[in-house]
């Protein structure tokens, strides 16, 4: 019996390990930030990165252990980190399955998911194990509860009018961080329509469609079919606009691309994508895609990532940036990070300074900076969220 006592010990100091330690060890090295020295930015450049109103589309903080509210050693967000850098707008995604051996060629649906080892590893409640909508379910709860406890620095918003009051409180006071939630694919319905109501009322606007592999709505980018939607995709996509959400097809096959257009004159947006005729990768759509989403007035989230933008520096972010504005049209450009998205950056939420200095010395204008950087976002999401009586 001492024995058996003994090896039940262990496991539970093995269980409470890999808890403990497991997830920061697994994090730090996902979510890198690329040794420097302190990134060189003048005076200038500093003083107009203080007037700009920062906004990024995609950051996949809520999927690891810890808290938003603190400033963590590992990943690149948290709130004090946004708040260094000035944010003002951060879209918050959920993931909520990634399959092994993740790559941007062809994934199978029926892949081994990681992210129940993760939920598992992290000590997230059974529940999530084995339902995608209570991970996301889970991970909105996880933001709300921070927004709870710090409404002063960060708050949730679901609505046009509420987004408005927390920008104009923000911009005489700067503060808080304003946050929204977004999905990384819509499987996370569970394959039910009616899970869309629980999502919606968790405070989900920003939906995508797909992530790494085909789901019951459609086809992904980096899926084996290449299909439009389905009709339980077009089901969901027509429900999401008649709520006034915002669709998302930064994962998604062209042809769900081109289905979304038809479906819809809402704009859709690529919250974290890079552009190919910058970067020519399997990551990114066709520059002729791109125009037919900014031609609908969607916005294009530009990341920092290697598969995105090819050279992982606040330089080459910016040379992407700038072949966009070029290319689109200034306002059709915006951030779309994908921080703590397993991806290394060259800098954190706090650093963001860099690549408006990179900005600086690409060429762009003043107002071309602001526009990229966060107006763009701003003006989209006051435009398109819902209004108060379709929110709820």
């Amino acid at each position: 019996m001492r024995w058996i006592a003994a090896v039940l010990a262990l496991l539970l100091i093995a269980v409470a390990t890999v808890r403990l330690v497991g997830p920061g060890l697994a994090e730090r090295d996902m979510n890198r930030v690329l040794p420097h020295e302190p990134w060189p930015v003048t005076e200038a450049a500093a003083s107009l990165h203080r007037r700009l109103r920062i906004a990024d589309w995609h950051s996949d903080t809520l999927l690891w252990a810890r808290d938003p509210l603190e400033r963590a050693d590992r990943g690149h967000v948290d709130v004090p980190r946004l708040e260094e850098g000035n944010v003002a707008v951060q879209v918050f995604t959920a993931v909520t399955k990634s399959p092994a051996g993740q790559n941007y060629e062809e994934n199978a649906t029926d892949a081994r998911d990681n992210i129940t080892l993760l939920a598992v590893g992290q000590g997230w409640p059974p529940r999530t194990w084995s339902s995608l909508a209570e991970r996301a379910l889970y991970q909105a709860e996880r933001l709300q509860r921070a927004a709870d406890e710090a409404p002063e620095r960060l708050r949730l918003v679901t609505d046009a009018e509420a987004f408005d009051e927390a920008l104009r409180q923000r911009d005489l006071q700067g503060a808080p961080v304003i946050a929204l939630l977004g999905t990384e694919g819509l499987h996370a319905l569970d394959g039910d329509l009616a899970n869309l109501d629980r999502l919606w009322a968790a405070g989900y606007r920003v939906f995508g469609l797909q992530h790494f592999f085909d789901n019951a709505l459609g086809g992904s980018l980096h899926g084996q079919s290449g299909e439009g939607l389905t009709p339980f995709g077009r089901e969901v996509v027509q429900e999401i606009v008649r709520r006034g959400g915002i669709i998302d097809v930064a994962h998604s096959a062209p042809a769900v691309v081109r289905d979304v257009l038809a479906l819809t004159d809402r704009p859709p947006i690529v919250s974290h994508t890079g552009l190919s005729g910058a970067c020519d990768t399997p990551r990114n759509f066709t520059d002729w895609m791109m125009g037919e989403i900014a031609d609908r007035g969607g916005l294009l989230g530009i990341g920092f990532w290697d598969a995105a933008v090819c050279d992982v520096s606040p330089e080459g972010i910016a040379r992407s940036i700038a072949y966009g504005v070029e290319r689109f049209g200034a306002e059709h450009i915006s951030l779309g990070s994908d921080y703590d998205g397993s991806t290394e950056v060259p800098f954190d939420a706090s650093e963001l300074s860099a690549l408006t200095q990179a900005l600086v010395d690409e060429g762009l204008t003043d107002a071309q900076i602001a526009a990229v950087m966060g107006e763009n976002t701003l003006a989209f999401l006051k435009r398109w969220l819902p209004a108060p009586s379709d929110a709820t």
